[in-house]
């Protein structure tokens, strides 16, 4: 069981790679309709008195090679949402098939962390797809990320299944570990629009340097805006709780529910980070895209405490299952 996990996780792995090229190809043919209208000429009549009549613009005539590309575009991109959701199901295999094989919830070390966060992210990705079918060129970026941190996952944090240690057989293992997954892949996912927001915005306001030129085929930056603070408001109350059963849990555990180890204190700059966000877009003095840098800085924050705290520090926290 444990050996049909890895290989399940690997063929997830792949199924984002061809997603990610399938969104990437709809990008590099998506706005063949936008430069035939631009180079189309503009007609002008010439009146009676020898001076020149505009007359309104004419429908641009259909073009078959621009035609063949626009229904390329969608079909690489349907196939990258098709792909990605071959992935999803093969990736929560990997984990079901890796939690039968340890006997437990599979969310034990960092390896198994990552995966399971990841697989949040992807699957609420996929139900707002089904709900806004308009946001699917975001799906470039959220397959990138896939890419990144299973393949990560895979090479570099792969532990084999060992039992828990003794701190984690608890039933606060499952609501405390749970919570914080859960609401750590909705801020995987809302970090993917923050950044289209940042990007697609630069590019409305003039920008045209890289990467913004990347930008001009993402949906408007309203829309990105909003979905980046949909997902952030419903995940911090997740993750408030999630702070607080960890308390609880280590006022059992170690007879303390705070003693600033170094993933409870980086917790806790989590939190301020995306409360501040929140605080931030409920203030209308506060610029969207200022905000939404704090959205991104909280991210970031994450990434610290997922990976840097666990390979550079030791603390009561140190389950990562790495040497």
């Amino acid at each position: 069981m444990s050996a049909l996990s890895d290989n399940l996780v690997t063929f997830a792995i792949l199924a984002y790679l061809v997603a990610m090229i399938g969104h990437a190809v709809e990008y590099a043919l998506g706005n063949a309709r936008t430069r035939v209208a631009a180079a189309a000429p503009v007609r002008e009549l010439v009146g009676a008195g020898g001076g020149i009549v505009p007359t309104p613009p004419a429908p641009v005539p259909s073009q078959p090679g621009a035609d063949r590309s626009a229904r390329r575009a969608r079909l690489a991109g349907l196939i990258g949402v098709g792909a990605t959701a071959v992935a999803a199901v093969l990736h929560l295999a990997a984990l079901v098939t890796r939690g039968l094989a340890a006997d437990r919830m599979p969310w034990g070390n960092m390896y198994e962390f990552v995966l399971t966060v990841t697989f949040i992210g992807v699957a609420a990705w996929l139900v707002v797809l089904w709900k806004r079918p308009s946001l699917r060129k975001l799906g470039l970026f959220l397959t990138l990320v896939m890419v990144l941190l299973v393949a990560t996952a895979e090479l570099v944090l792969y532990v084999p299944i060992v039992p828990l240690v003794p701190a984690l057989n608890s039933y606060w293992f499952i609501i405390h570990v749970s919570t914080i997954v859960f609401a750590s892949g909705i801020f995987l996912f809302g970090a993917v629009p923050a950044v289209g927001f940042l990007m697609r915005s630069g590019y409305e306001n003039g920008k045209r340097s890289f990467p913004y030129t990347l930008a001009k085929r993402l949906p408007a930056a309203v829309g990105l805006e909003r979905l980046t603070f949909t997902l952030h408001a419903f995940a911090f109350p997740i993750f408030t709780f999630a702070v607080i059963a960890g308390a609880i849990w280590a006022e059992a555990a170690w007879g303390r529910p705070w003693g600033w180890d170094p993933k409870e204190t980086w917790a806790f700059i989590s939190w301020v980070v995306y409360a501040g966000y929140l605080h931030a877009r409920a203030t209308p003095s506060v610029k969207r895209n200022v905000a939404t840098w704090l959205a991104v800085l909280g991210f970031l924050t994450m990434l610290m405490n997922l990976f840097g705290v666990n390979i550079f520090f030791t603390g009561l926290h140190s389950y990562g299952g790495l040497d």
